[in-house]
C-alpha cells in the first residue's frame, strides 16, 4: 500500500466507518486512547501534545471538530485550515491511528461512541471538567491530562500571521 492511501484509510468521515478496526481493536485487547480538537493549524505543540496522548496506550484516536462545529466554537474566521485539509495532515502522523470527524459542538457523543480506555486533554483542563469524564470513568476507564507546550497556540500564529505581533 502506498503512503498516501496509509493516510487516506486512516481519515474518517463518519463514525460508523471506523467500526471493522475499533471492532478489531478491542478484539486484540488494544488499549484505546481518544483525544479531540479543532487542530487549527497545526503546530510543535500540537504534535507534542498527541504523541504523548499516543504514549498512554495502544491506539491513538483523533475526534476531529468539522469545520461546522470549528466556526461555532471559534467564530466566522475560523478554520483557517478545512476539515479535509486538517483530518490529513493528522493522519500522517505516524502515531495516529484514526481520525473521527464529528460535528458536534462537543465530544461526548463520539466519546461514547469509541469508548476509549483513556480520554486525554490538555493541561488546561480539571480532568472531572472534561466532556467524556463522567462516561470514562463509569466504564473503568482514565481520564488524564497532558501539559500544554509552552508558547505554543493556533491564536498566537494566527495574531503573528495578521501582524498584531512580531
Amino acid at each position: 500500500m502506498k503512503n498516501n492511501e496509509i493516510i487516506e484509510n486512516k481519515f474518517f468521515k463518519s463514525y460508523s466507518e471506523i467500526d471493522p478496526l475499533l471492532a478489531f481493536w478491542r478484539f486484540k485487547n488494544k488499549k484505546i486512547v481518544f483525544t479531540n480538537g479543532c487542530f487549527d493549524i497545526l503546530h510543535y505543540g500540537h504534535v507534542k501534545y498527541l504523541a504523548k496522548a499516543a504514549d498512554k496506550g495502544d491506539i491513538l484516536i483523533i475526534g476531529l471538530n468539522t469545520d461546522t462545529s470549528v466556526k461555532a466554537l471559534k467564530g466566522d474566521n475560523r478554520p483557517i485550515v478545512d476539515e479535509q485539509s486538517r483530518g490529513i495532515l493528522l493522519a500522517s502522523l505516524h502515531f495516529v491511528d484514526a481520525v473521527v470527524l464529528f460535528d458536534e459542538e462537543t465530544p461526548k457523543r463520539i466519546i461514547e461512541y469509541i469508548k476509549p480506555r483513556i480520554l486525554v486533554k490538555g493541561g488546561d483542563y480539571n480532568p472531572a471538567e472534561i466532556v467524556g469524564y463522567d462516561f470514562v470513568t463509569k466504564t473503568g476507564g482514565t481520564v488524564t491530562t497532558i501539559e500544554l507546550a509552552k508558547g505554543f497556540s493556533t491564536s498566537s500564529i494566527i495574531e503573528k500571521i495578521s501582524g498584531k505581533i512580531s
